[in-house]
Formats: C-alpha cells, sequence, structure tokens
C-alpha cells in the first residue's frame, strides 16, 4: 500500500489587504498518496493556484500542518525549502518559465546543477529526456527558436532531471493549442503511469477529467474530493538517482554555473554593461596613470641630482630657502676660500649666473652665462668631449676663456666649425672657447638652460655682471668625510665668518627628500580625488545591479523554484558586479597604459613608470568595489520571495 506524500491539516493563507485581511485557504485538510494523479479544479480566485504554492514549498506564509514525505514543512528555512524542491518537485507552469539565455539543453541542466549531479550524467540525463519527448533536434535551441508545445516539453524534462517525485502542473494546457496539449496529457498519463504523483492544477473540467482524482476548491475551501471509479491503484515510481559529486566539487559546479550566467547576462547588456563599467574605467585609468606619472617624474628628478653628485653641499644666500628677497649679497668669494682650506672639501666652486646673447659671427642666442671655479666641472662630474677647463691661473688672470656644452656648440657652429679656440662674443665681452662638454639633463642650478656657457667667476663678476658678491658655493665633500659632519663644519664656518646666519646649506640628499616626500604627498593627494570617481563608479555599479534585479525577477523566481539556493542567488550577482569591475578595471589599466605611452610619444623627457604592485592593486580595488557595491543587489535578490518573484512581468 501507498503512503502519503503530501499531509496538509488546517491550512490556512492570508493575505493582508490595506487595513483588512483576505483569507484565500481556509483550514484545508488534504491528503496526497505516492503515485496519484490529482487534479484540482476551481474558477479563478478559488485559491487552486495559492495551494498549489504551498504544496510546492514556494511559499511559505500559510499557518498549518505540512508533511512532506513526513517532514514538517514549517519548520524548515529557506534553503531547506529548495532542499524539498529540487529533491522532490518538478514545475510545468503555464507560461514555461523558461531561462531565455540558455538552450533547451542547459534550462533542462538547471535543476540538476544545483543538486549538485555529475556534470556528465546530467548532461546524459537531460539529452535522453528531450530525445525521448521529442526534442532531440532542438536542444541547442534557445527558448525563443521552440514553439509553445516545444517550451512546455523543454519544461517536462525540466521538472524530470532530478527525477520529479512529485509533478506540479499550473494550468499546464492553458497556452496550448489543442493538439499539444493532448499531447502534454498524454504525457502527463504516461509519467503517471511510470509512478510520478502527478497533481494538475486547473479551471477545464475536461482537463480535470483525465485525472484519477478531482479535488474541487472554492473560495478557499475544498468543496468535494472524488476518485473516479475505475481508478488503479498507485504504481511505485521507479528510482534512477543522478551520480552526485562531492560538495566541494558542487559548489564549484554551481560557481560555473553562476559565472556562465553572469557573463551571458553582460554580453546580452553590452551597452549598459560599458556604460556601468565607465566610472570603474575612468577611476582605475585616473589611480594608475597618476601613480605612475609620480614615480616617472621622482624617478626623473632623482637622476638629475645624482647626476650632479650625492655628496655635494651648496651654501646659498638667504637666512632660509624660503628667503626669495632678490641681490641677497651675503656670500662672497673668500668664504668658498675658506671652506676649500678644510679638511672635508674635495673641491669647491663659487658661482654667479645671468642671462646673455652668445654672438658668434651671424648667429646669436639666449644663453645662461655662469661664472664658475676652475673646480666647478669636478664638482659637478661634467665630462669633456673636446678641450679642457681653465685652470686657477684662469681665475686669477680674469681670463676671458670660456666652455661650452654640445648643445651650445650645435647651436652656434652651425657649418661644423671647429669650436675649439674660436672666440664668441657675450654681451659685448669677445671670450675664447677653450672646452666643451657633454649636455647635461640636470636643472638644478646653474647650467639648467639649454644652451650653457661657463667661465672663471672672475671675469663674470667683473666684466659682465659688475658685482661683487657670489650666487652660491657648492662643496663635494671628499669620499671618506661624512656629509653631515661636512655640513655641521661649514654651518659653523660661515656662523663665525659672518657672525650671524645669513646663509643656507644643502645637500642632494636633502633635496632628495623632499622631492620624495612631495611627490608622494601629491600623488596620495590626487589619487584620493581619482578613488572618489572609482566611489562614484560602484554607486553606477550598484544602481545598474538593481535594476537588472528588477528585471530579472521572474528568472530568479524560476531558479528559487527549481532548486536554487539563496546563496546561489547572492553568488550569481555577485559574480556580475565583480565581473563588471574587473573588466572595467582591466579595460582602465590598458587605457592607462595606453596614455602613457602617448604622452612619453609626444611630450619628450616625460615618462611613465607602471609598478605591477599598483596594477594589482588597482585590480583588487576593483574586487572589493564589485564585492562591496554589488552585495546590497545580491542579497535583495536572494531574499526574494519565490511566488513573488514568478508572478512579475
Amino acid at each position: 500500500m501507498t503512503q502519503p506524500i503530501i499531509q496538509i491539516e488546517k491550512l490556512r493563507r492570508e493575505f493582508p489587504a490595506g487595513t483588512e485581511t483576505i483569507t484565500v485557504l481556509r483550514d484545508i485538510d488534504l491528503t496526497i498518496n505516492a503515485g496519484e494523479m490529482v487534479a484540482i479544479i476551481g474558477q479563478s480566485g478559488s485559491g487552486k493556484s495559492t495551494l498549489m504554492n504551498v504544496l510546492g514549498c514556494l511559499d511559505n506564509g500559510w499557518t498549518g500542518s505540512y508533511r512532506l514525505a513526513g517532514r514538517d514543512v514549517s519548520k524548515l528555512k529557506p534553503d531547506e525549502l529548495a532542499e524539498l524542491r529540487r529533491e522532490y518537485f518538478g514545475f510545468i507552469f503555464q507560461r514555461y518559465q523558461l531561462l531565455p539565455d540558455l538552450d533547451a539543453r542547459e534550462n533542462v541542466e538547471v535543476p540538476a546543477i544545483y543538486a549538485g549531479a555529475n556534470r556528465s550524467a546530467r548532461r546524459e540525463r537531460a539529452e535522453r529526456l528531450l530525445d525521448r519527448l521529442g526534442l532531440s533536434d532542438r536542444m541547442t535551441h534557445r527558448p525563443n527558436a521552440l514553439s509553445g508545445g516545444q517550451q512546455q516539453r523543454v519544461s517536462v524534462a525540466r521538472a524530470l532531471v532530478n527525477g520529479g517525485d512529485i509533478i506540479l502542473a499550473d494550468e499546464p494546457t492553458g497556452a496550448l493549442d489543442s493538439k499539444s496539449g493532448r499531447e502534454l496529457m498524454a504525457l502527463l498519463r504516461e509519467l503517471h503511469a511510470e509512478g510520478h504523483t502527478i497533481i494538475i492544477v486547473t479551471h477545464d473540467a475536461a482537463i480535470a477529467a483525465q485525472a484519477e482524482r478531482i479535488v474541487e476548491i472554492s473560495d478557499g475551501v475544498i468543496v468535494s474530493d472524488r476518485r473516479a471509479a475505475d481508478a488503479a491503484a498507485p504504481v511505485e515510481k521507479a528510482v534512477h538517482p543522478i551520480k552526485r559529486i562531492p560538495r566541494w566539487r558542487e559548489a564549484l559546479d554551481r560557481t560555473g554555473e553562476a559565472f556562465g550566467m553572469a557573463l551571458r547576462a553582460l554580453s546580452s547588456h553590452r551597452l549598459r554593461t560599458f556604460l556601468t563599467m565607465l566610472g570603474i574605467i575612468i577611476g582605475i585609468a585616473s589611480v594608475v596613470s597618476v601613480v605612475a606619472l609620480g614615480q616617472g617624474s621622482q624617478q626623473a628628478v632623482l637622476e638629475r641630482i645624482s647626476s650632479i653628485g650625492t655628496n655635494t653641499i651648496n651654501v646659498l644666500p638667504g637666512a632660509s630657502a624660503a628667503d626669495r628677497r632678490s641681490n641677497i649679497r651675503t656670500l662672497v668669494p673668500a668664504d668658498a676660500t675658506a671652506i676649500a682650506a678644510e679638511e672635508y672639501a674635495d673641491s669647491v666652486t663659487p658661482q654667479v649666473s645671468a642671462n646673455g646673447t652668445v654672438r658668434y659671427r651671424s648667429v646669436s642666442a639666449t644663453a645662461q652665462v655662469v661664472g664658475v671655479g676652475a673646480d666647478f666641472f669636478r664638482v659637478n662630474n661634467r665630462s669633456f668631449v673636446e678641450g679642457a677647463a681653465f685652470d686657477e691661473d684662469s681665475v686669477s688672470a680674469l681670463s676671458q676663456d670660456a666652455v661650452i656644452d654640445s648643445k651650445a656648440r650645435d647651436t652656434l657652429f652651425t657649418n661644423g666649425e671647429d669650436a675649439i679656440g674660436q672666440v664668441i662674443i657675450i654681451g659685448n665681452v669677445p671670450v675664447r672657447i677653450i672646452g666643451v662638454v657633454a649636455a647635461s639633463t640636470n636643472t638644478f642650478g646653474p647650467g639648467s638652460n639649454s644652451i650653457s656657457v661657463w667661465m672663471p667667476y672672475t671675469t663674470a663678476m667683473s666684466r659682465i655682471l659688475g658685482q661683487s658678491w657670489l650666487s652660491s658655493i657648492t662643496v663635494r665633500v671628499a669620499d671618506d668625510a661624512d656629509i653631515t659632519e661636512a655640513q655641521a663644519s661649514i654651518q659653523a664656518l660661515m656662523e663665525q665668518r659672518h657672525g650671524t646666519v645669513d646663509f643656507n646649506l644643502q645637500n642632494t640628499d636633502t633635496i632628495r627628500e623632499t622631492i620624495q616626500s612631495t611627490s608622494q604627498t601629491l600623488t596620495l593627494l590626487i589619487s584620493a580625488i581619482a578613488v572618489i570617481s572609482l566611489v562614484v563608479g560602484g554607486i553606477g555599479v550598484m544602481n545598474i545591479m538593481l535594476v537588472s534585479v528588477r528585471e530579472r525577477t521572474r528568472e530568479i523566481g524560476v531558479r528559487m523554484a527549481v532548486g536554487a539556493r539563496q546563496g546561489d542567488i547572492m553568488q550569481q550577482f555577485l559574480i556580475e558586479a565583480v565581473l563588471v569591475c574587473l573588466l572595467g578595471g582591466a579595460i582602465g589599466v590598458g587605457l592607462s597604459l595606453a596614455i602613457g605611452f602617448g604622452v612619453g610619444q609626444l611630450v619628450s623627457g616625460l615618462s611613465f613608470i607602471y609598478s605591477p604592485t599598483t596594477i594589482i592593486a588597482a585590480f583588487v580595488s576593483s574586487t572589493l568595489i564589485g564585492v562591496g557595491f554589488g552585495f546590497m543587489p545580491a542579497r535583495s535578490a536572494a531574499r526574494l520571495d519565490p511566488v513573488v518573484a514568478l508572478a512579475s512581468e
């Protein structure tokens, strides 16, 4: 004798309607045995669809008692109800409720995926069911390429893929033509003969008459429950379980399914997906570009600092580097002579400078004219390509000798003349070129112009500038001396000579630290601004995902009906959000690389240095934004009521 598979007692379902409560089911008592074919009949509004939703564990807002195969359904949590739907029920909906982005075979496989079925086994079973239902040549067609009858047969196959102990058919022939309707009813009778419990919800008396038992409901009350006189005894259903996989493989399989669905969803709305990504693209490109530009600029500056030596100290006029007064006359040549006499001083050069016009025959150019000591080229590591430097005798004798850089040579001697020995005019003073040094990219201190001319500082002061004070003194500290101690000694010597602090000292390490600190601060500031665009982009992702949840509410309901857990739904939408942000991050990084390449080609001396750490951090940020801003839409989707979701338009 077959056992009751469904037992309900005093089942009541009420819905709030403003300040009132509508009672749809009134203390229903119903028992259905395994293997029965039951038709629940009633007019629209009688409560039959609500009863089907309760029986299918889609609606849990009822009161009373409901036991399914001996389990008390009222005590089960949402994921446990989803398990019951996977293990016991197969749904055949009036409107088919197939997922539009999946083909027929994939639609059939969905419940088996959530049930943890082996991939090859579930595919084989899906193909076997579709073949049995006459759809062997339509397996790879999507729902919009199938007729109504074919779609309904796909939904039957989906209902059977996990076994379908209980088939719940809601107005199964309502959307079919008469021929397709007859074929479907014949199929349901065939399934009943195989031992499936068939529950048909219909308002059509002709359809109900094909069942062996008819339960009539009116105004939420069962008014009759009659069995056909020739009803055969229920047949025990044969069990054909699908091979299951380990739980970790099951979780991985479900993740793969969610990933695939996410890709399909994004692909089917390409423009919306791109617009959603736009904020992320701009934010990531901004952050990566700013950091790369900051690192490139910092490295370039530090290289230029290194080119003037890492063990030099500059003595500058004025009590501090912030003293911007013009014509500060606190440094004199005797200060440089005193410092040069100290043991820690490897070499010392006084410096004065001015801009002037340099002429050679008919060629003239604006250059920076720098008066320096004989040790200038050693102090600043300048290498000669032609000739030699002037010496101390030239400085003492106020000789009119000069050293130019290679850029000045190429500018003045356009016909390829040998520069050494040629006479050029600086202002109104003729000077003879005795050496040519390689051009430098150093932009600090004298020699920053593209064309530079160096001459003895005594000559420059007396014959060109007409001044007795110095612009600066540069000291190269001996290799065996400590630069910090040397700076302290210079400080003490200058205070002793001047009787006050009317000078300031800078060494290249201090400049380096200042530049690094300033660069990092600016990079951090601009990056913080760029991060704001990332947050705005994240908010855009959240808004679009909320819209997506609303648009796909019915799909969510279908997935829940065939056994998806809340975690499965949440996972799918989280993956979509993360994919949007990761793709946006990848495009943003690519855009940043393109910007860096373009700027490097167009702007000389400006480079972007990309750090793998920064790029990795960009992708991590994208992922976190996807998870953070996608969580609320995903949770909203996971908490949908299956009944409400299925009824949405």
